[in-house]
């Protein structure tokens, strides 16, 4: 292989002086020491402020594991949901051209100009006992909001976007030369989805997932309108936090608080591992372009 076609770091000439680079260095620091490191240390600290005994007992409490039990249900519920819509979206918008494509690609990116509690009240509108369908479920038994179902719903709201976001744009930089090709020597549109598609996109989609989860779990505004915090039924692990924090069990709160932290810990942990063997990959496929 010819050196010259190797591809070489990029050199990246900085013409800031060294002080005004320190100074940058350190008001970033400040910045993450003051609203992400102390935040997290004292989330830990007041968690374990009494002892473990106290804080064992806070996590294990019968209404604390129910309040866990459904954040995870609702997490399992949302997103398989969101991997079904994400990838048929992405897939639509990227690989075809339609009729109303602005309008979904709008749809898409709704949640994140909607308030979560916004997103909450509309349930309430729609599914509650004075909204739209409410007497309508009344009358066969079926119960929406106070109960589960709001719940996953409200989840799957304010999650829509994270799936198909990630893989729209890098569905449209692979273009369709590969499904086409697949197409043309006769693959049907199922295999070529599975044998093309989704190899080049599991990276992307795990990315998504990972996030999909993380602002499933940790959902909040939403949640708290449509699920009546009913201890042991409907409170999820946000909401069973603000409980016992207006309850003044503090101790209880955090070692509760903590549980959720780890959980976003975990989360960006395989999102940082995610990012960083796709670039390792990325890095292998040009080095292989170049021989």
């Amino acid at each position: 292989m010819n050196s010259s076609l190797q591809p070489s770091p990029v050199s990246v000439t900085n013409s800031e002086p060294p002080l005004i680079r320190r100074l940058l260095l350190a008001v970033a620091l400040i910045f993450l020491t003051l609203f992400l490191f102390i935040p997290l240390a004292a989330v830990f600290y007041e968690a374990l402020r009494k002892g473990l005994g106290v804080y064992l007992a806070a996590i294990t409490d019968p209404y604390a594991l129910d309040a866990i039990r459904l954040t995870l249900l609702s997490a399992a519920i949302a997103v398989p949901l969101n991997i079904v819509f994400g990838v048929a979206a992405a897939w639509a918008i990227a690989k075809f051209e339609f009729y109303g494509k602005s309008v979904l690609i709008t749809l898409i990116d709704l949640p994140f100009a909607v308030s979560p509690v916004i997103a909450g009240l509309i349930y309430v509108l729609l599914f509650g006992a004075q909204g739209w369908l409410g007497p309508w479920l009344a009358a066969h038994d079926i119960k929406i909001i106070f109960a589960v179902p709001g719940i996953v719903l409200a989840t799957v709201f304010v999650t829509v976007p994270f799936i198909a976001r990630e893989l729209i744009p890098l569905m449209q930089a692979q273009g369709t030369e590969e499904e086409e090709a697949a197409m043309v020597l006769g693959a049907s549109g199922w295999l070529t989805f599975w044998r093309i598609t989704l190899p080049n996109i599991k990276w992307g989609l795990l990315y998504g997932v990972v996030l999909c989860t993380a602002r499933a779990m940790g959902e909040f505004g939403a949640v708290s309108v449509v699920s009546g915090h009913i201890r042991g039924l409907t409170n999820t692990l946000p909401l069973h936090i603000e409980i016992l924090y207006n309850e003044y069990q503090f101790a209880a709160a955090f070692a509760c608080a903590s549980l959720l932290t780890l959980l976003a810990l975990v989360m960006l942990a395989l999102k940082a591992l995610i990012e960083r063997y796709t670039l390792k990959q990325r890095w292998i496929v040009t080095l292989e372009e170049t021989k």
